[in-house]
């Protein structure tokens, strides 16, 4: 029977049911009203009231929530998602959808925060205190999830919302807007706001003297991570009479988590200020769920899960998320670190595009590197940047960019280009104007298009046609004819605007359509978005994960402009990135290890990859990781960077390949009618002598002898004797060195990415098929690596292999794509790989091995600086606001 009237009815109880006790006073309210035009109603209807009245039960009944993405300790149901009764979360979707997220986004959504609500304490409890943290990437809708989380605990039971929203009043202000639009305005008098839509206002404490308990109405306070507004939040606490306290459901909500948050003090007892003020706040709460959310969470994860500070005879944790790690999982369109460098081949053979990452970067060449800086801190005050020549073309890119946008219709949308170069607030104010010169320099050329300029803009615009798959153009092409067409537009519209907390021209996207080229520094790094941003000219280095990665403000969603973006940064800054998507993506992947085998944040060790000259993230929070714990069981190792054109090292590699074979040969380990080259049974001093002589590229921490060979040497029986391996191809160049007992065998091609440095970079050397070289038969197709290795030990038992591979020196592209060029290698290179038995997440014995990373001189000079960028800023913005203290 259904139909339009049933659909039509089933519309009418959803939108009754907020407002009364349960379905059926729902279905008498639409009834009555009904009623008043068709006196009838109850009657004539009967059979579709019955209908309607059945399908919204039925979308009443619980749900299973399922925990895919999260390492979390065992807790009781006690959400089971959504209800159409609800008030906030229904108003929330409506919202998104009316705002034009396609619906899969809003059901990806949906099922997100289901996860992460139904992993918070139940607020029927009369008391509680749980910690728990969402990892998110970074410009990835984690702040749609904050909101999704937010709306369903208060719909299940949750009375007041706390966020501590960034460093700067910017941040707190874009927060608070961005929560007011989101949740407060769907039902404005179902809320009580106590933080002001002023962007140099803050939380204060209530005229009362504390917190309501409100039975009806849903507090919002979105507080800035400062030591002032949070003493401000204490003090309300406090002032809150008992019986209220009592009453309070609070959740807290940490956005960008790892920062200022996780304690930086230097003793064992020393508590950082912002730190010490959150973990009191928590402790004086009865019953509070602390949530934080971070794109970069190496500091969160390194915290002691066991410490506790002692204040005011009060023991205080120190955040560690004991009770849940969720990793969101990304949007198919969100642009991010593995969508920009690819992921790690599976079959390094047969490449597929979306492995090798996009052609979107371009160098910014040393010389303009130089030009662009300061020589020294002692020339900054007197420093006149120039217009680089890559700085031009970027701008040139930018202005093609705009017109083409507008070309397509986006006239009415945001665009934006970014140019950071400097953490030096006196620099941002001289490269903006410098820009904005060049720019007014070209315009009337520009107005040309005969012109030189504007033959420059288009060899600008054309040099970057063509470089990106198809499925990411965008159609229909945009003509350089149509460009020139919507110049004039663009040049009008353009700003030049400096975002650093102390400038009087800043962004704001608020309103109208802006079009800027925004100048900035450390501010515009963290958790502040840049509105339709499609070329970054990015020059200033970090050395810390989680600050560079924090940088990058490309990432995120380009919807209808996918295939515009591009980022000039010099080459050792996008190794440094490239090195960064390998970290995030091997995060994410243990934490699906440890979901997989129910492990719970309390018995996981999240290891986290050393990248040579970069620090994990500020000294002062790795207090508890000062050793790491290397494990290698059930993980596979490959080396993937060579020092191609150094012959002497690549002929000792080749040696010492040919010693370790022969030796394996005379020990009568050599299976000689196998499918591949193999010896079996190697003894391990065999294997150790090998790996402790190979000459491993620098940037292979985890290979180094000093990192790898205590961890073999334990006394442990699955490392007693080896599987030894060559991979060789059947299609590939004869070898001409013999490789031990080997003289007739083919090479493996490895081509180099293109901007790999003074090293080739080869990305990956194994192909997953190679883990089953030391099995009978074909290796099980379909399977990802844990399982293939999984099958392995089911078929052979828990064995180690050693993999050898003869790779040719010239070793050309495949395919045709830009990412690669022939390696080049002086001589053959010899590549190697390993698989260790075990599991990745088995207790085994670890071996604790001290890191060589920056000095701690070097660690407090970078904090330093930046700890000296956000004092300016938050004096400035004191001024700005002298009723709200920021220090």
């Amino acid at each position: 029977m259904s139909g339009p009237q049933v659909d039509t009815l089933v519309e009418e109880i959803l939108a009754q049911l907020p407002r009364h006790v349960d379905l059926d006073a729902a279905v008498a309210a639409v009834v009555a009203n009904m009623s008043i035009f068709m006196p009838d109603f109850a009657a004539r209807m009967a059979d579709e009231i019955e209908e309607a009245r059945t399908a919204v039960a039925r979308q009443l009944e619980d749900v299973e929530i399922l925990h895919r993405h999260s390492v979390m300790e065992k807790r009781e149901r006690w959400y089971f998602g959504a209800k159409p009764s609800d008030l906030h979360w229904p108003a929330l979707r409506s919202y998104l959808l009316g705002k034009g997220l396609a619906e899969s986004d809003v059901e990806a959504i949906d099922e997100a925060s289901n996860e992460v609500v139904s992993l918070l304490e139940n607020p029927r409890k009369d008391d509680f205190q749980c910690r728990g943290l969402v990892v998110g990437h970074v410009q990835s809708g984690k702040t749609a999830n904050m909101t999704a989380v937010m709306a369903k605990a208060l719909d299940a039971g949750y009375n007041t919302v706390i966020v501590l929203a960034g460093l700067t009043n910017k941040l707190r202000y874009q927060t608070q807007m961005r929560m007011f639009r989101d949740l407060v305005m769907r039902h404005p008098l179902d809320w009580h706001p106590l933080t002001p839509n002023v962007e140099h206002l803050d939380f204060r404490a209530p005229p009362q003297g504390g917190f309501l308990s409100h039975s009806d109405k849903a507090q919002l306070a979105v507080v800035k991570k400062n030591p002032s507004p949070l003493k401000q939040l204490k003090i309300a606490v406090q002032g809150t009479l008992p019986v209220a306290l009592k009453r309070l459901r609070i959740l807290v909500i940490d956005d960008e988590c790892d920062q200022a948050s996780v304690n930086g003090g230097r003793g064992e007892y020393d508590v950082t200020a912002i730190n010490g003020h959150i973990r009191e706040l928590l402790a004086m709460i009865p019953a509070v769920s602390y949530v934080g959310y971070t794109a970069t969470p190496f500091a969160n994860v390194l915290v002691d899960p066991f410490r506790k500070d002692m204040r005011g005879g009060i023991a205080l944790d120190d955040l560690y998320p004991r009770d849940f790690i969720t990793a969101l999982p990304s949007s198919p369109n969100y642009f991010g670190t593995e969508k920009l460098f690819g992921r790690i081949p599976d079959d390094p053979d047969n490449i597929l595009p979306e492995e090798e990452g996009l052609d979107m970067i371009r160098s910014i060449s040393d010389e303009d590197e130089q030009v662009m800086q300061p020589v020294s801190a002692a020339e900054r005050e007197s420093f006149e940047p120039p217009i680089a020549p890559s700085l031009a073309t970027a701008i040139r890119y930018f202005l093609a960019c705009c017109a083409a946008r507008r070309a397509r219709g986006d006239e009415g949308e945001h665009m934006t280009m970014l140019v950071h170069t400097s953490a030096y607030v006196v620099a941002h104010n001289r490269i903006a104007v410098s820009i904005s010169e060049w720019v007014d320099s070209i315009r009337a050329e520009l107005a040309d298009p005969a012109s030189s300029e504007s033959a420059l803009l288009a060899e600008a615009w054309n040099e970057e046609q063509g470089k990106l798959p198809e499925d990411i153009t965008a159609a229909p092409a945009v003509t350089i004819d149509e460009i020139f067409a919507h110049l004039p537009a663009v040049l009008d519209a353009l700003e030049f605007p400096v975002e650093n907390g102390v400038s009087e021209h800043r962004i704001n996207y608020e309103n109208e359509p802006k079009t800027y080229i925004v100048t900035g520094g450390s501010i515009l790094a963290r958790g502040l978005t840049l509105d339709g941003l499609m070329v970054s000219y990015f020059m200033r280095g970090a050395k810390q994960y989680d600050t560079l990665l924090q940088m990058g403000r490309w990432f995120g969603f380009r919807k209808n402009y996918e295939d515009l973006p591009r980022i000039w940064m010099p080459l050792d800054l996008k190794l440094a990135f490239r090195s960064l998507a390998r970290v995030e993506r091997e995060i994410r992947e243990d934490i699906g290890r440890y979901h997989d085998e129910n492990k719970t944040p309390m018995d996981i060790a999240v290891r986290i990859r050393a990248i040579p000259g970069m620090a994990i993230t500020g000294a002062t929070k790795m207090r508890a990781a000062k050793t790491c714990a290397i494990s290698y069981w059930g993980t596979h190792r490959q080396t993937f960077r060579f020092r191609h054109h150094d012959e002497d090292e690549l002929d000792h590699n080749w040696k010492r390949g040919t010693e370790l074979l022969e030796a394996a040969t005379t020990e009568g380990c050599w299976v000689q009618d196998w499918k591949a080259p193999l010896w079996t049974g190697v003894p391990r001093d065999l294997v150790l002598r090998f790996l402790e002589r190979y000459r491993f590229h620098p940037d292979h921490a985890e290979l180094q002898p000093g990192v790898l060979l205590p961890f073999l040497r334990q006394n442990d029986d699955r490392l007693a004797t080896w599987n030894v391996g060559i991979v060789t191809s059947g299609k590939g160049k004869p070898g001409t060195k013999a490789l031990g007992p080997l003289a007739d065998y083919g090479l493996v091609n490895r081509a180099r990415l293109r901007d790999g440095g003074a090293s080739a970079d080869i990305k990956a050397l194994m192909s997953k098929s190679d883990v089953w070289l030391d099995c009978e038969g074909r290796a099980p197709g379909g399977e990802g690596w844990d399982e293939l290795k999984a099958s392995r030990q089911s078929a052979i038992g828990q064995q180690p292999l050693l993999l050898l591979y003869p790779i040719d020196r010239e070793s050309p592209p495949a395919g045709k794509g830009a990412n690669r060029i022939p390696l080049d290698a002086s001589t053959e290179v010899l590549g190697i790989g390993i698989v260790f038995p075990g599991s990745v997440t088995e207790g085994g014995d670890f071996v604790s091995v001290e890191l060589v990373g920056d000095s701690v001189e070097d660690l407090e000079r970078i904090e330093a600086e930046e700890s000296a960028q956000i004092a300016m800023v938050d004096a400035e913005e004191g001024r700005a606001g002298a009723a709200e203290p920021t220090t």
